[in-house]
């Protein structure tokens, strides 16, 4: 399957197979995909715990669990909890190095890019090393790391849906991560239970609001000969709702004895 058929597919799958384990070596596929992604500084502030239903400590599934849309957690055999470790700028000199070693940065010869390095790049870096730890660029970077890995997930079979929460600092607490680390978001994964469509194609907002070139003033031209052909390639789906998706979700509803859930 393609790239662009690949991005037009449902990956936020919310009702996943609570029966099914997943195995642990498809989490891993997610995790090396998360670690090999572009890091500014080669920074690498992207950290992920994943929880394991079936065997992991009640306290831990308790504090997951205290989140809006808690039964997708209940539900899903593995929760990854992603986060940010701010503290992993501190090791931006030693990243640096390998990178520049590994001939990444682009300008010099050997020795001449490692002289740079030390006497040029560093001392700036140390001098704004701490702004860097503050939210922004990191996060950034972790999203890259995290779109990724579901990607991964995708191709495993695999359906996952990324939920927030503002009880970050009990969750990391109940895990034992050490501060100051800060929640991004929580990953459920399993195999899907529901159709990859999912309803259709969410609607987003027109294009046109969204993109721009040049200025704010011009947005960017929005050519219909490259949507059609996003769409002969099957980025653009059916959009939602689809008409059996209420049927579905009424199915799901009750398979899954989630009565009583208003938001559903």
């Amino acid at each position: 399957m393609e790239l662009v058929e690949i991005l037009g597919r449902r990956r936020s799958i919310r009702f996943v197979k609570p029966y099914k384990p997943v195995e642990e070596e498809k989490i891993q596929a997610m995790f090396e995909a998360a670690r090999i992604a572009s890091h500014w500084g080669n920074v690498q502030s992207l950290r992920g715990v994943a929880v394991f239903r079936n065997d992991a400590p009640q306290e831990v599934l308790d504090a997951l669990q205290a989140v809006v849309l808690g039964w997708q957690i209940k539900l899903a055999p593995v929760t990854i909890v992603w986060y940010v470790q701010p503290d992993a700028v501190d090791e931006q000199a030693d990243r640096l190095r390998e990178v520049t070693a590994a001939g990444a940065m682009g300008f010099g010869g050997k020795e001449g890019r490692m002289k740079a390095l030390e006497e040029v790049l560093l001392p700036i870096f140390e001098g704004i090393r701490d702004s860097f730890k503050a939210p922004g660029l990191n996060e950034v970077d972790c999203g890259q790391g995290i779109a990724q890995a579901t990607l991964m997930a995708y191709e495993l079979g695999l359906g996952t849906c990324c939920l927030g929460s503002p009880q970050g600092p009990q969750i990391l607490k109940a895990l034992g991560v050490p501060d100051p680390a800060r929640l991004l978001l929580l990953q459920t994964v399993g195999y899907p239970l529901e159709h990859w469509e999912a309803g259709g194609q969410r609607p987003r907002m027109p294009f046109e609001k969204l993109f721009h070139k040049n200025s704010f003033k011009t947005p960017f031209p929005r050519s219909e000969k490259v949507v059609a052909e996003l769409t002969e390639k099957g980025m653009f789906t059916t959009p939602g709702p689809l008409p059996e998706r209420d049927d579905e979700l009424e199915f799901l509803k009750h398979a899954l004895g989630l009565k009583g859930h208003g938001l559903l």
